[in-house]
């Protein structure tokens, strides 16, 4: 797998829909043919595409911004859902790739997701930001470790990150040392506070895509959305609170090995597919300068733990386990929790098994 010497990829800039599933899903069909049709073997999405990035968390008081959340939710987008299959079978239709970025539903919460379909349709790896920024939190769960993944493609290794997961180092490194060679980096728009945050510019964060390029020797293709005045009148964005969010923020960009841009910028409140040749061959060269994972690592001096364990809030376990909390129950009343210690552990190892 991956033997591809050249892979021609898209990355979107586009408006989101309006909290509004079904018509997100006809765009990204729409977009994906537009990719197709321009020769692109992968299509890329940014944070949250459908069905749109929540700004409303970030424009009044939570008590506020919850007039929005039953309808962000229900047109969140479900992993089993029909909206997804639609998806799944424009990407084995079309035969192509396609990275989508979206708010998971999932039971009763919400997840900052993202997903890689391949050109057969099949769902090849799912993921959730590990931790949501600031007031994202009021909206989304976290992602575990298991999100921290690289896996092997017809493209070659393709990880991703959402938004300012690119500036967490150790969840960076995780990716370098999986030898990734495209990178999915999931964008929303960069018209909130522009006034008042350039942490949240595009400068600064298009910045931070090119430093991934560099400092992992892959491809990343950075998406981003657009803000409308659609958008703004939806979120009721008036004199009041003009400052907050305004129309446009599109930086969507594609960085080689070297933190070349491969394609020009579009105008930021412009739609449209960013499209370059990734030459799969420059992440040897560049690899042959610094590889932060090989040849230019000092594990002796710094490494990194990634802990995969898991743990679900609901776990079935064996009918064995029933004795086992008996004999612990008895020892914590007349004991004390001294005496737990070793069948503590006994208990946590019948909670890892898999039921019969």
């Amino acid at each position: 797998m991956g033997t591809r010497k050249i892979v021609r990829a898209a990355a979107v800039q586009a408006a989101s829909p309006n909290y509004d599933l079904a018509v997100g899903v006809d765009k990204t069909i729409e977009l994906a043919r537009q990719a197709r049709d321009e020769g692109c073997d992968l299509i890329v999405f940014g944070e949250t595409w459908l069905p749109g990035y929540p700004f409303h968390v970030w424009l009044g008081a939570p008590a506020w911004s919850l007039k929005y959340s039953a309808r962000y939710f229900a047109n969140s987008l479900s992993l089993d859902s029909a909206e997804y299959r639609r998806i799944a079978e424009a990407a084995r239709s079309l035969g192509i790739f396609i990275a989508l970025g979206y708010s998971e539903r999932s039971g009763g919460s919400l997840y900052l997701g993202q997903c890689l379909i391949s050109d057969k349709g099949e769902l090849l790896w799912s993921r959730r930001k590990l931790k949501p920024t600031h007031v994202e939190r009021t909206v989304f769960g976290e992602g575990y470790a298991r999100d921290l993944i690289v896996s092997e493609t017809d493209l070659g290794r393709v990880g991703a990150l959402c938004c300012w997961e690119h500036l967490s180092p150790l969840s960076k490194y995780a990716l370098y040392s999986q030898h990734e060679a495209i990178h999915i980096a999931a964008w929303p728009s960069f018209s909130l506070y522009s006034e008042q945050a350039h942490a949240l510019s595009a400068k600064v964060n298009m910045a931070a895509s090119q430093i991934y390029s560099v400092e992992g020797q892959c491809f990343t293709i950075a998406a981003s959305s657009v803000v409308t005045q659609e958008t703004l009148d939806m979120l009721e964005v008036g004199e009041h609170n003009a400052s907050l969010l305004k129309v446009g923020g599109g930086s969507s960009m594609i960085f080689a090995p070297d933190g070349r841009t491969l394609a020009p910028y579009l105008p930021h409140d412009a739609e449209g597919l960013v499209i370059a040749d990734l030459n799969m061959e420059e992440i040897a060269y560049a690899k042959a300068i610094n590889d932060p994972v090989g040849h230019y690592s000092k594990p002796e001096a710094t490494r990194l733990v990634l802990d995969f364990g898991h743990r679900e809030p609901m776990t079935r376990v064996h009918s064995e386990s029933k004795y086992i909390q008996e004999t612990l129950d008895q020892p914590l009343r007349n004991k004390g929790v001294q005496a737990l210690t070793n069948p503590a552990q006994e208990t946590e190892k019948s909670l890892l098994q898999e039921p019969s």
